[in-house]
């Protein structure tokens, strides 16, 4: 009721509530396969559906034999492993490369900004299997198909668009004029680079950093082109066993991971807002 005006007309009020109920119809239809999941990975039993103990809340159609499954199997632990090997450093490539980028392309008197920012994002944009079948035919020309590189840096490639875009956006609300400051009292390019604006966009490159991460975790098309057998990622190791044979454990993986980017993505939530107040956009 705080949101409607008390003059607020009967077409108003109609829309204002129609409005929350389609959103959360959306909400319900978006977030409705990952909730089922969750439950399901507690199976006490090796099915893929709800059994009438776990429907009747009895104690005994719950248990947590797949999660142990995950934590002693050789196989998941080393998928978990290679992407744990895997993700830190594509996310450390595609921050470093992607927020240079950022910076660069920021600036007024770079010729042709617009077109090598479509260039840059294009991972974004082109269907994925094309992306991943010519990584492939490039990497094998220069023998880094199949190798712990040639999975990074594919990842990498995936990785930078995103922390280009966040990085961007943070430089947009930058104050210039620090730079020439700094640079007026003898500061050199790189000390003014990490002294004075690496502070202020640190929010939009750790957000970037996360959606890279996130991508490298859960890529699974990308590595099945350009990885081998030695670097069988998690996702990698669930698309295999959803083929090969169906465990529940692939259920608990599975939630595991939800639990992982929703942590993630309340951090990026916080880096959004303290970014917002830094740039003053928002009360403290």
């Amino acid at each position: 009721m705080s949101g409607l005006p008390p003059y607020a007309s009967t077409g108003q009020k109609a829309w204002y509530y129609s409005f929350r109920v389609i959103c959360g119809l959306i909400f319900f239809f978006l977030i409705a396969p990952i909730v089922v999941i969750i439950p399901l990975s507690f199976n006490a039993q090796d099915f893929f559906t709800f059994t009438p103990e776990m429907l009747a809340l009895k104690p005994e159609g719950y248990s947590l034999k797949h999660y142990e499954d995950f934590m002693t199997s050789h196989d998941w632990q080393s998928s978990l492993w290679n992407s744990v090997r895997i993700a830190p450093m594509a996310t450390f490539l595609s921050v470093s490369f992607g927020t240079l980028a950022a910076i660069g392309l920021s600036q007024p008197h770079v010729p042709f900004r617009r077109a090598i920012m479509a260039i840059l994002i294009s991972p974004m944009i082109v269907p994925l299997i094309i992306s991943a079948a010519g990584m492939y035919f490039f990497y094998s020309r220069i023998g880094l198909q199949g190798t712990y590189w040639g999975v990074v840096l594919a990842h990498a490639a995936l990785g930078i668009p995103f922390v280009i875009i966040t990085v961007t956006a943070t430089l947009v609300g930058f104050d210039r004029s620090l730079t020439r400051a700094a640079a007026n009292m003898g500061a050199d390019p790189v000390t003014t680079f990490f002294r004075v604006q690496m502070p202020l966009i640190l929010p939009g490159v750790i957000s970037g950093a996360l959606f890279a991460f996130i991508t490298s975790f859960d890529e699974v098309v990308v590595v099945l082109f350009v990885g081998s057998a030695g670097q069988k990622t998690l996702p990698w190791q669930m698309f295999t066993g959803l083929r090969e044979q169906i465990s529940p454990t692939i259920l608990a993986v599975a939630t595991i991971l939800v639990v992982l980017s929703i942590m993630l993505l309340t951090t990026l939530e916080l880096l959004r807002r303290r970014s917002e107040r830094l740039r003053g956009l928002s009360p403290g």
